[in-house]
Order: structure tokens, then sequence, then C-alpha cells
């Protein structure tokens, strides 16, 4: 763990050297989990957003997009609960003046009962080796078996606090468990307490005209207020989605691991708009083509899972979370619920507009019911900046950092390098820009040896570098080298777009969907 806890620092580290992201306003010392993003990184973030948004636009005739704003009608939150019941549960050590989310807490102790048996195996696999076998062990090790144990008692106590909104029931658990502050290393917790996570704000231009406004904690209710707004003029029929990309806010107290959690992000949400009682059919169906999604980017299947919820929100009939293996730990990137007719049937009983859908085939009125899907996208990016990051040892003995990045998410797809800054090779290469930079992105460079210039591209995850040297000026051939494999070969300048294009594309990404 201590081992994966160092490349995540890396990856931080490597992430504000690179112009990935940095901390927002740095110079004046930084503001509390909030990030920008640099010229690398936004192109990266650019990227993730066109990959979701054309799988979800692109693929599907019966989905279409729109862009809601931040500020809406403050009755929106109170509609949808927001305003009463969106809170965090959160317990203060008194020795260090730290706040804590009191879940968050026993979820951690939950983690570590996980890692506990993960070792027994290990332990196991390494005396045993070829005669090891896993499953049985798992099933007959006493020590395992009473790890596993604990671990569901603990479960099963927390899941039952959670559904009941039980404060003093989850404080017990962290005292029964014996959950020490990271901080001071001390059990001397405070009460745990229920604090609202919505940011506030007035909208007006005097004191006593101004409206009390939130700035919208989720992209959702901007797509359900607007239901009808779009499925009207679209002749849009069920099953229908609407798909949006936008920032959200949460003052979250306990804002943490880098730009995991954070009080400015960004989320790509599409709500699924289908016929009461067939929701449940259409629920592993989005299940099952969101991870597709997920997988496509070559990571590995072995870094996703579902997570399905133990507390359902009240208005849910199906929850579960698609989480990805970072290095904190298998961490939830995307949800998936089925969020009944709940969001529409409040904003019909608060608005006192009819919110409903005409069904031709039963020549009646009903409010359609809603599965949605909920990604972050900084929490998608980070999940690739972790799965990217590596550190190889060459043969030379040298070790290379490298973002093994799709080629589809790279910030820059093609690095143009003169072998050298004089005859007639800096202009043959500004060509070779000019010319491809109308397909992709590409980038000049000219500064340093050729070696340090491939490390370089290296570090920022170009897929593909090509080297003008002076044998170029007479069989306009270019040496183009793999970031993968390192290799070189020598191929034609006319077909660099041939070769490049497809690899980098979206399209080879998109294609592996259908």
């Amino acid at each position: 763990m201590a081992q994966q806890e160092d490349v995540f620092k890396k990856v931080v580290s490597h992430c504000k050297e690179y112009g990935f992201v940095f901390p927002s306003s740095e110079i004046y010392d930084g503001l509390g989990a909030v990030y920008d993003y640099g010229q690398m990184g936004v192109e990266m973030k650019n990227n993730i957003k066109q990959y979701w948004w054309q799988s979800m636009v692109l693929l599907h005739d019966n989905i279409v997009g729109i862009d809601s704003c931040i500020f809406m009608h403050p009755t929106i939150w109170k509609a949808s609960g927001h305003v009463d019941a969106f809170n965090d549960p959160l317990i203060d050590n008194r020795d260090s003046k730290k706040r804590y989310r009191a879940d968050v807490l026993i979820e951690d102790q939950l983690a570590k009962y996980d890692e506990k048996i993960e070792k027994e195996v290990a332990k196991a696999a390494k005396r045993f080796k070829d005669s090891f076998n896993e499953e049985q062990f798992r099933t007959t090790s006493p020590r395992v078996l009473e790890i596993a144990a604990k671990r569901d008692a603990l479960h099963e106590r927390f899941a039952k606090a959670m559904n009941a909104t039980d404060l003093e029931e989850l404080r017990q658990i962290i005292l029964d468990e014996e959950i020490v502050c990271p901080i001071s290393g001390t059990r001397n917790w405070t009460e745990v307490r229920q604090f609202n996570l919505m940011f506030s704000t007035e909208m007006g231009s005097t004191a006593d005209g101004a409206m009390k406004i939130y700035l919208r904690p989720e992209t959702a209710q901007g797509i359900f207020v607007n239901y009808l707004n779009v499925q009207k003029p679209g002749r849009m029929k069920l099953p229908d989605g609407i798909a949006q990309i936008g920032k959200a806010f949460r003052n979250e107290i306990v804002a943490r691991q880098f730009i995991f959690r954070m009080r400015e992000f960004e989320q790509m949400e599409m709500q699924f708009f289908v016929k009461p009682g067939t929701e449940l059919d259409w629920f592993p169906k989005w299940k099952e083509t969101r991870l597709k999604w997920h997988k496509a980017l070559g990571f590995g299947d072995d870094h996703y899972r579902f997570h399905d919820h133990d507390k359902l929100a009240h208005y849910a009939n199906a929850a579960t979370d698609i989480e990805f293996l970072m290095p904190f730990g298998f961490k939830e990137v995307e949800g998936i619920h089925s969020r009944t007719n709940f969001d529409l049937s409040q904003h019909e009983k608060y608005s006192g507009k009819q919110i409903k859908y005409f069904d031709p085939e039963l020549g009646e009125s009903y409010v359609p019911y809603v599965i949605e899907t909920s990604i972050g996208v900084d929490r998608m990016f980070l999940s690739v900046m972790c799965a990217s990051y590596k550190e190889e040892q060459l043969e030379n003995g040298e070790t290379r950092v490298v973002l093994a990045l799709p080629p589809a998410l790279a910030p820059v797809k093609l690095a143009v390098l003169p072998l050298v800054k004089k005859d007639g090779l800096p202009e043959k290469a500004r060509e070779i820009v000019n010319d491809l930079k109308f397909h992709f992105n590409c980038q000049y460079d000219e500064k340093d040896s050729i070696g340090k210039r491939y490390r370089r591209q290296d570090a920022i995850g170009t897929p593909f570098c090509v080297t003008v040297d002076h044998d170029t000026l007479n069989d306009n051939c270019v040496t183009l080298r793999n970031r993968d494999t390192m290799q070189q070969e020598r191929v034609a300048i006319d077909q660099l777009n041939n070769i490049i294009a497809d690899q980098v594309s979206l399209t080879s990404l998109l294609k592996k969907l259908q």
C-alpha cells in the first residue's frame, strides 16, 4: 500500500510539472480542494469529455444533449430534496481539531479488513507456490474467515445506521472499532452532526429584494426541469435520453486525494427516460454499456468492479457504482441509478405544471421513469493518469517516465522534431506540422538533444514522434517513433496522416463500443 501511495504522490507531482493540473490561486497559497487544469490537462480533459459525449449522442439516435445554467430557481433544490437532505455526517477530533466524514472513516476501516484478507492470501500464495488453491484458502482458512466475519458484521451495522440516518450509532461504530484520527492518533471524538453541502449566494440588486439561490450540487436537475422543452420540439419517443456536461459545486468538508474530491468539479450525466415498469430491464443494460465504455480504454478489466449500494436513496430502486482501482484502492468513478419517477413528480408538485409524456401507443399520459448514468470528469481524468503513469527500466540502465495514455485521450498526438536547428530542417519540420495540425494536435520541439525531447514527449503521453533529418530533404521520409515500443521506422511524409490519424482518433475508440 505504501508503494502505491508513493505512485500517487508521483502522479500529483507529475501533473504539476508537465502542465496537467495545479492548485488554483497558487501564488496566493491556493484555495482548498480547488484545482486548475493546465495546457496539457485541458486538452486531455476535453478529449475525455468528447469521448463520453460522442459515445452518448453520436452512437444513440435517441439521446440528445443540452447545456443548462448553473444558477437555477431555488425551489428546484427544495423539490429535489437537496435543501433538506443533502447532508454529510461529520465528526471532529478534539485533539487535532480536524473534521472528518463519519461514513468515510468507517468505509476506510472496512477497506482495512479487505487489505488484511488480501495479505493473508498473498502470504499463503508465496508459501504454497504452484500448489496454492486460492478459492479453497479463502473459504477454509480460519484467519481469513475470522477477518471476513468481522468485516461483514461491521458492514451490516454500518449499512443499517446509514439507512436509518442514525448519527449516534455511526459514532458508536467509530468508538467500537477503535478508529483513531490519522493526525493525532487519538479517539477523542465529538458527536456526529449533519452538514449541508450546498453553496449559497444571492441574486438581486438590493439587499431587500435579493433572492437566496444555490450553486448547483449536480447537473441532473437541469435536465429534469427541461424535459418537456427538449422532448416536445425534438418529437422524441420513449425510451429517450438527455445528456449534459457541466460544473457542479459542493462544500466538501473532507476534500482530499487531489482532484478525486473537489469543491468545484465537472460532471457528465445522462438521464434516460423509460416507460414505468421497464426501468429494471434498462438498468442492467446501462450497467453493461457504461462498463464497456471504461474497458475500451485498455487499462485491464481487473481495474474495474461494480459496487452495489447498501443505502439506496429514498427515491431509487437500484443503484451501483463503477469503481476503478486507484493507487489508494477501488474508488467510485461513475454511478448508475434507477431514480424511478421521483424527480419529475417532485417538479410537477412544486411547480404546479404537468411534466408528462403522452404515449401514442397506449393513448395515455404518464410521468416517465429514469435511469441515470453520472460520471465525474475529474475522477475519470485522475483514473486515466494513475493507470497510465509508468516508470520503465531501459536496457541502457536509464529510467524513463512515460504516460501510456490511450492515444485518443493524449493531449498531443504527434511531436515533430528537427534533428538540428539548421540546414533547413526546422523549416521542413514546420511544414509537416502546418499540414497535419488540421487533423490532430501536433507539437514542434527543437530544444535539447533528440533523446531529451523524446523523454519530454513520453512524459506528456505523446503517442508518436517524427524526426526530420538531413536525408528527409532528399527522400521526403522521416523517422516515426512509437511511444510504447520505442521502435522507429522510416516512413514517407505523405503517409503520416494515414498511419497516425486512425490510431489517435476518437473514432477508433468509439468503434470498440458498437
